[in-house]
């Protein structure tokens, strides 16, 4: 299967999930219902399920055992850009071609949608009914999302950036606030999809973390690249919104051809981390080409 086919059927296999767990716009609140679906289905590309699904499969797990840790790892991403985009931190008015939630909704109810889908994420991740996930698993799978999202993640990532912004910062810090505001998510949704499968190795464990943090940083280095070298029908938001917001990013330390070179070598390293499996890891080494290769 191609790459490209393999990432289209995870992504109508989550929005699939994702429908089953969200609450219906006519419920009680319905505005904010409607908000939390606006969030969810905005276009996402779905890296982070993807990655779940793609470990659940090297690792020979049914995907549907996933289906909920997937949902969880996107409503969390989902989550997290409508605060990102709120006029208290990024003040951004378009995410993926379309109009960020406060605009489309009001400030107020984006805050709540966040919340909820925040609370809603956790939720969905132990619902599952007679799963065959150890519960020592699923505790550990609660630990590696709450981790990855909170003062010690994706959170701490985010507060990093609003400090820094119009600040110069060395490649050593920029690294380090981008593994926790990206890398952080992205390696929490490797280790959910190894740790549902109940199968993996501590080797193989070890491997896919080294894995899922080197595909983390190529990840915001190609989104630094394509800020610049990208247009805004394409990339779904202002080309160039980093730089008129002043911000630290890969090409402004490094420059363009640099910043290129640093992704193939995280790619590389990633690469390199699959050496303890044999053919069954090809999609995540697969995916991590198309992670550095993508014009969005």
């Amino acid at each position: 299967m191609q790459i490209k086919e393999f990432i289209q059927q995870c992504q109508l296999r989550v929005d699939a999930a994702l429908e089953q767990c969200l609450p219906a716009e006519n419920l009680p609140a319905s505005r904010l219902c409607e908000a939390i679906r606006y969030g969810v289905f905005n276009g996402g590309k779905r890296v982070r399920p993807v990655l779940l699904y793609a470990t659940a499969q090297t690792l020979n797990c049914p995907l549907d055992i996933c289906d909920n840790a997937a949902c969880a790892v996107e409503l969390i991403h989902a989550y997290s850009l409508i605060h990102d985009d709120l006029p208290a931190m990024d003040d951004d008015d378009l995410r993926r071609g379309k109009p960020t939630c406060h605009i489309a909704f009001d400030e107020a109810t984006a805050i709540l949608a966040g919340d909820a889908m925040q609370a809603m994420a956790f939720e969905v991740l132990i619902a599952a009914t007679n799963s065959p996930v150890t519960p020592a698993n699923q505790l550990a799978m609660v630990r590696e999302l709450a981790h990855a999202s909170g003062a010690a993640g994706m959170a701490a990532g985010q507060a990093v950036d609003l400090v820094s912004t119009g600040k110069t910062l060395s490649l050593q810090e920029l690294e380090r606030m981008h593994r926790l505001k990206t890398g952080a998510l992205i390696s929490a949704s490797v280790m959910l999809g190894a740790l549902a499968s109940d199968r993996a190795t501590p080797e193989q464990l070890s491997a896919l973390r080294t894995y899922s943090a080197a595909v983390g940083l190529a990840f915001q280095i190609k989104d630094d690249i394509l800020d610049v070298e990208g247009d805004t029908h394409t990339l779904g938001k202002p080309q160039g919104s980093d730089e008129a917001l002043n911000k630290a990013t890969y090409t402004s330390i490094l420059g363009l051809e640099a910043a290129r070179e640093l992704a193939i070598t995280q790619h590389r390293s990633a690469i390199d981390a699959l050496s303890p499996f044999g053919t069954e890891a090809d999609v995540l080494r697969d995916l991590s080409s198309y992670i550095v290769e993508r014009n969005n």
